[in-house]
């Protein structure tokens, strides 16, 4: 066959030097008919290897036949009903092949944003082992936000996905961007919402949380990662550009190594946008809708009555009481770094937020409180009778009733 190196050589030959077939021939030794096809041909040549046949051409008609019966037929259910017993291998590749011809079109549409409209929400949980402290390690959710127009992305670790350390978690990133775009994009997180027949429905928490922000939210459909692409891939991203080589010595450490991370991020050169996100931040901000005047209500808040052990619960962890409010209402309020507890208002227990589970958290000075009240209610003598009640003589009820005896 005929190399690319003498194809070209015959056709400089023949078009710059003017040299006939014949002194083509001459010069470089070759037959007339590769000169004449070499100067017959515009394109170089190609070896083709002749096609062969396969296995499986003679039950490819059985083969588009079950496809046209069910077109989501896996090759492995095939195999069975055409008695395959040869390599699966080549039988799945033609299958990949006709399936298309078989399965109706499902085109996916790309979306273009505005400045300000959208922030695409999700949670990440990093494959790392973050020290929660009491010895235990966990991987904590990461509440992601991206920018839809600039593809700025922020995020924050949070202790758990429950509604009020999500909307917390929001609130937080909101401050650091210092406005809200005009919908939040979610997937069907149980904090969030779902899908009930057919149609998306917010939680009480969400509702009232996106009522005060003034925002829609965009639920997206169960199974439908694409609808949330741009929060995915930075997930992605995280994975493997922040967390190689990493080590963290708990949740605060974490949040302080991503806040110095993600400037750098966002100052990255992005393929899809030509520029960096950065870039784009001043537009996209100065089109979001400013953040409200009065901030919504954050965190846990619960009201309770304080037990004789002066103990509140908070998600699984116990944390101490002044016992000064024993048998009193309290009210318990926490967000995502502290834990507050007030009589009125006063308060009688602030806690660092625990983030490992099943803990019990005394202040000293309570147990030391209540080992004083403890030990003062033994000691204290039996208050005296307050009432005295006459003792009368049950001689005047037999008078009464006359029943005394007759001398």
């Amino acid at each position: 066959m005929m190399t690319v190196e003498d194809w070209a050589e015959i056709r400089r030959l023949n078009r710059v030097e003017g040299m006939a077939i014949k002194a083509i021939v001459r010069r470089l030794g070759v037959s007339r008919n590769s000169v004449r096809r070499a100067l017959a041909r515009d394109a170089p040549p190609k070896y083709v290897r002749a096609a062969k046949g396969s296995l499986v051409d003679e039950v490819e008609p059985v083969i588009r036949g079950l496809l046209v019966t069910c077109p989501t037929m896996p090759a492995t259910v095939i195999a069975q009903r055409i008695g395959w017993t040869h390599s699966l291998t080549v039988l799945k590749d033609r299958v990949r092949a006709l399936r298309p011809y078989y399965l109706p079109p499902d085109p996916a549409s790309r979306t273009s944003y505005e400045p300000g409209h959208r922030l695409q929400c999700d949670l990440w949980f990093p494959p790392v082992d973050v020290p929660l402290g009491a010895g235990q390690v966990g991987s904590p959710p990461v509440l992601v936000m991206v920018a839809g127009y600039s593809r700025m992305m922020f995020a924050t670790m949070l202790p758990s996905r429950q509604a009020a350390d999500l909307i917390a978690g929001h609130w937080r990133l909101l401050l650091e961007m210092d406005a809200v775009a005009r919908e939040l994009v979610w997937d069907n997180e149980s904090a969030v919402g779902s899908w009930r027949a057919g149609k998306p429905k917010l939680t009480e928490d969400f509702e009232a949380f996106r009522g005060v922000l003034g925002v829609g939210v965009h639920q997206c459909r169960p199974r439908d990662p694409e609808a949330k692409g741009l929060v995915e891939r930075a997930n992605g991203y995280l994975e493997t550009s922040f967390l190689p080589g990493r080590t963290f010595t708990g949740p605060d450490d974490f949040n302080a190594q991503l806040a110095d991370w993600l400037p750098v991020a966002n100052a990255r050169q992005h393929r899809a946008l030509g520029c960096r996100p950065a870039d784009r931040w001043t537009a996209d901000r100065e089109s979001m809708l400013t953040l409200p005047p009065v901030a919504p209500a954050l965190g846990w808040r619960t009201r309770v009555r304080l037990p004789r052990d002066h103990y509140v619960r908070l998600g699984s962890n116990d944390y101490s009481v002044d016992p000064v409010a024993v048998g009193r209402f309290v009210e318990v309020v926490a967000d995502l770094e502290r834990v507050t507890v007030r009589l009125g208002t006063k308060t009688v227990a602030e806690h660092a937020r625990c983030w490992a589970r099943w803990q019990t958290i005394t202040d000293p000075a309570h147990k030391t409180a209540a080992l004083a009240m403890s030990t003062a209610a033994a000691h204290r003598p039996p208050a005296p009778p307050t009432d005295e009640v006459e003792q009368r003589d049950l001689a005047a009820y037999d008078a009464a009733f006359g029943l005394t005896d007759v001398a």
